[in-house]
């Protein structure tokens, strides 16, 4: 409890408490430019130098804290110097060094770690974990558990059967309802279970 708390408590005055913006990504108006999905939560670092570069996250996505997530702003390792001349000395020349590789596109229930940075040009797929202050700096496959800098796969989370089956079945499309329902067998480790009652909305 703060000094300023303990005087309002003293006193009997009521505090106002500062409004937060929204844990989920999609009720926060930090990232309307950039579309996520359904049920996002987390508060990463955006950084765009050009508009024109999207970032596009799935439904269902973990983003721990103080992760970076860079749309551009790459310095040019092909030029013989990485210093941006243009933005100090010599202001004619213009930026040249605020490169992109691309959009960066995340897909349905990631799971991104602490501190993990994704650059741009990036995919990271379905169902995929990126290890805390991991370096993504290429695509990362589906249930792919990938960490270290770079970014390497470590392993994936389930044998491909599975893998096959769970991107066939796409649960983060269903609706709310029908996740409540199954939220007991999707926060279990029977993934037999959860295959032979969800069967029949992919085949």
């Amino acid at each position: 409890m703060t000094l300023i708390q303990r005087i309002a408590r003293v006193i009997g005055m009521p505090l106002r408490r500062r409004q937060e913006p929204s844990i989920l990504m999609s009720g926060n108006p930090a990232y309307e430019n950039y579309e996520v999905g359904r049920w996002t939560y987390g508060r990463p670092k955006v950084m765009v130098w050009n508009p024109e570069n999207n970032l596009k996250i799935g439904n269902f996505c973990s983003i721990a804290a103080d992760v970076c997530i860079l749309l551009g702003g790459e310095h040019r390792t092909d030029f013989i110097s990485t210093y941006p001349f243009g933005e100090f000395l010599r202001q004619d020349l213009g930026s040249r060094h605020e490169w992109s590789r691309g959009d960066i596109n995340i897909g349905n229930d990631v799971w991104i770690g602490r501190g993990a940075t994704i650059c741009s040009g990036v995919t990271i797929s379905d169902g995929a974990v990126i290890g805390a202050h991991a370096l993504v700096t290429r695509d990362v496959g589906p249930y792919v558990v990938a960490a270290g800098n770079p970014a390497k796969e470590i392993r994936r989370r389930f044998d491909d059967e599975t893998i096959t089956k769970l991107l066939a079945i796409k649960w983060w499309d269903w609706s709310d309802d029908h996740i409540r329902a199954e939220a007991d067998t999707l926060m279990s480790n029977d993934q037999k279970q959860f295959l032979d009652r969800n069967m029949g909305t992919w085949e």
